[in-house]
């Protein structure tokens, strides 16, 4: 196992790791990342802010511990995790903006800490909840800026413009205050703006959120056309499964900062939860005895019917629904990926005693 280090220590310190900065075979590379907080707590009431000033009590957050991963350049991840996972954290040390505790970070063969302007022109970062748009002027006097922060040729503007115009339906929206766009209209925006300097590596964190279901496709359209057009490197974290399921083949998981599973996204779900749902709609009622008697029943109505079945029990099961039953419709699908992300840390945390594990050793066994 390479020896972690940190970044600062002198040069006769750091072990045995050399890591090539001329030609990457990753487009990311995390080993045994980890980023503690100190945080100040005390009680609400002025006596305790007044003794706060001459005492304080410090706690250490762990927010990410050991964490190690690679992505190849041009795949599209998901970065999973409950609130307080660390998924956040951690993109922010994949972009310079904080510096882990320990570990070694490199990404498309640079030091995220030292920000150098050849790293900062090949990412962007995202972020659902923040904006960059200038909220009294409209979009394009940001992206005007931003050309000139990222000197970006203006012909190379014109043409990424043009095509993010297009990919994105801003014709219209560009040139109004951003004051007078909607959620979802200003995060085409930030998109937009978040890209005209052409990044290799888009660090995603909750870009749908907010958005109607249909702005969510619109958005997800848009990262998986930008990713195939330029061979774009994706690492997005999103609580909307819809988004991870739609974009993500592979996924990383992660809880209270420790990894628990990297790997195939339908892998995943077959060793969780191997189990099929299958739902049919009904010409004719049936009776919930009768129902009882083929599967687990999940939902039951006049019109409706949804069953949990095992994989070996599924055709037989799929047979006799059409042989006794008014069937107008029938489909077979895997669980939502939300009931499988849910069972996936309840496992984790249970067979650690609150502590996440590494998912490959909890659920290869069940496979």
């Amino acid at each position: 196992m390479a020896t972690v280090y940190h970044d600062d220590a002198p040069s006769a310190e750091r072990g045995t790791i050399f890591v090539s900065t001329e030609v990457p075979l990753s487009a990311i590379e995390v080993e045994h990342l980890t980023k503690h907080y100190q945080v100040h707590r005390r009680p609400a009431g002025f006596v305790a802010a007044v003794r706060s000033l001459f005492s304080r009590k410090f706690e250490t957050v762990h927010a990410v511990e050991d964490l190690s991963f690679q992505i190849q350049p041009g795949e599209r991840v998901g970065f999973l995790g409950p609130n307080g996972a660390g998924k956040t954290t951690t993109l922010k040390v994949l972009s310079g903006l904080l510096h882990p505790t320990a570990g070694v970070v490199r990404v498309a063969g640079h030091n995220p800490r030292k920000r150098e302007v050849e790293f900062l022109k090949k990412i962007t970062l995202v972020m659902g909840q923040k904006q960059q748009l200038l909220w009294d002027l409209p979009p394009v006097e940001t992206f005007a800026m931003n050309r000139a922060l990222y000197d970006v040729p203006r012909d190379a503007y014109q043409e990424v413009s043009k095509e993010l115009y297009e990919l994105l339906d801003l014709e219209l929206l560009a040139t109004k205050p951003t004051r007078q766009l909607s959620l979802g209209e200003r995060m085409k925006c930030e998109l937009a703006a978040a890209l005209l300097h052409r990044p290799k590596l888009l660090f995603l964190d909750e870009p749908t959120i907010g958005l109607d279901v249909s702005m969510q496709a619109s958005m997800r359209g848009f990262i998986r056309e930008y990713n195939e057009r330029h061979g774009a490197t994706v690492l997005l974290t999103s609580h909307y499964m819809e988004d991870v399921a739609a974009l993500c083949p592979r996924v990383i998981v992660i809880d209270h900062g420790r990894l628990i599973y990297d790997g195939d996204l339908k892998a995943l779900t077959r060793k969780v939860n191997p189990d099929k749902l299958v739902t049919v709609r009904l010409a004719a009622p049936v009776a919930p005895k009768d129902a009882a008697r083929l599967g687990q029943v999940i939902e039951h109505d006049e019109a409706r019917l949804v069953l949990r079945v095992t994989q070996a029990e599924l055709g037989g099961v799929v047979s006799a629904l059409l042989a006794t039953m008014r069937v107008a419709d029938l489909s077979v699908e895997d669980p939502p990926l939300v009931d499988v992300m849910r069972q996936l840390f309840a496992e984790s945390r249970s067979g650690s005693n609150g502590n996440a594990m590494p998912a490959e050793e909890s659920l290869e066994d069940r496979a």
